[in-house]
């Protein structure tokens, strides 16, 4: 067996995965949270094996449990315990590689990088590009790379897919030098989703990727969506970092950059006002005082009005972006909706597509209420467009991504 450690760790935060590449089968997987303060939330799955006959009657065994852990080198010691403790044996199971989300990789990193220490050099001078994410991934390599010395280890960066952008999709129109000296442009995220589902959806309607259109709607707390024309991205609506496009749970998404100005002059607000204020306290919790698209429905469905308008702010944003990377494309075969709110918020899908006729696009209201698990058909059989609900996995693609690499 060749198992493989995903690894994808946060400020305060560290989630894993070992994967087995061969038939990849999700082994394990853990999550430990609140990292640093006095008590950290501990939590350990096993999967049922995928080979076993009696797979139709065994359960996810998920074992929970409090303590500190005080920074991420405590963090990978505990997740060491948990592998002893509940399984798999990691000496039964042990990875020949661990693969590492990495949040920016710039424009310099455009496919998975063996991690070397120039590697880590490189990611810790990008963190002025994404300060939130990039530090907190580098102490998860260095931890990974202290417990695991004897393997290789391979970073996988969210920027990378959107790296096929044409240079009119990533230049923003501000003075070139000045945009050249400070890295300024747009690169794009959620990159290993938007590959995945976009690979998942040419398998799922038999077409070869080369031949298709797409779009694909990353939504959940954070959202985005990409234009992917052959199986290369062509068009993204995140920039120089996350904030930039959709409306989402917290951030602004699209402003006019003018506000700002306003907002300093006339508020006061310094820098980190501002940036606090897009980040932390914008998007569907400013509009509306709740992040959360299930209260954001529970709200519209119960007649709040902030609710309801930020449901069609939400709405509208998406519809704008669709047909704008409609017209970029040139028309569209697939559109496909992931993560959270995009996998489970059947309003969304119906809303966000309920102007699309012109494209070809009809939805079957019955299939698109339908909850159930894997890929699934949400439009009609008539519909000229295909519109697809694709659960994404991450971890899965950074592991495939990783085994290609060696």
């Amino acid at each position: 067996m060749s198992a493989i450690l995903v690894i994808n760790s946060g400020s305060s935060s560290l989630k894993y995965s070992l994967i087995d590449i061969e038939n990849e089968n999700e082994l394990a997987a853990g999550l430990i949270e609140r990292i640093g303060q006095d008590v950290s939330a501990i939590r350990h799955t096993v999967r049922p094996d995928a080979t076993a006959d009696a797979v139709v009657t065994m359960l996810d065994a998920s074992y929970d449990s409090e303590r500190p852990v005080v920074d991420h080198d405590a963090a990978f010691a505990v997740m060491l315990e948990q592998f002893a403790e509940h399984g798999p044996l990691l000496d039964e199971h042990p990875p020949v590689a661990v693969g590492h989300r990495v949040v920016h990789g710039g424009a310099r990193f455009y496919a998975p990088t063996l991690v070397t220490r120039n590697v880590e050099e490189q990611i810790e001078e990008l963190a002025v590009l994404a300060p939130l994410h990039n530090p907190a991934n580098l102490a998860g390599i260095v931890a990974a790379r202290a417990v695991f010395s004897d393997v290789p280890h391979v970073a996988v960066f969210d920027t990378a897919f959107h790296q096929t952008l044409p240079a009119a999709a990533y230049t923003y129109a501000i003075d070139a030098e000045l945009a050249a000296t400070h890295r300024v442009r747009r690169y794009g995220f959620h990159g290993t989703s938007h590959q995945f589902v976009s690979e998942s959806a040419a398998t799922f309607v038999g077409r070869d990727i080369g031949t298709l259109r797409q779009l694909v709607f990353h939504l959940g707390n954070g959202a985005s969506v990409t234009a992917i024309d052959g199986g290369r991205s062509v068009e993204t609506s995140m920039g120089l970092t996350p904030l930039e496009g959709l409306v989402m749970g917290t951030r602004s998404g699209d402003l006019d950059p003018a506000a700002l100005v306003h907002l300093s002059r006339r508020a006061g607000y310094s820098i980190d006002d501002l940036d606090a204020l897009l980040n932390s306290r914008s998007g569907l919790k400013g509009l509306a005082g709740r992040s959360d698209m299930r209260d954001i429905l529970a709200g519209r469905e119960d007649g709040d009005e902030a609710a309801t308008l930020a449901f069609d702010v939400y709405i509208h944003r998406l519809r704008a972006y669709a047909g704008a990377y409609i017209a970029q494309l040139g028309g569209v075969d697939v559109i496909s909706f992931t993560a959270g709110v995009g996998e489970n918020a059947a309003a969304v899908r119906a809303e966000a597509m309920a102007t699309l006729g012109f494209a070809g696009v009809e939805i079957d209201p019955a299939r698109n209420e339908e909850r159930q698990r894997g890929i699934r058909r949400i439009s009609t059989d008539g519909s000229r467009v295909t519109v697809l609900v694709v659960p994404t996995n991450e971890e899965l693609e950074i592991a495939r991504q990783t085994s290609r690499m060696l």
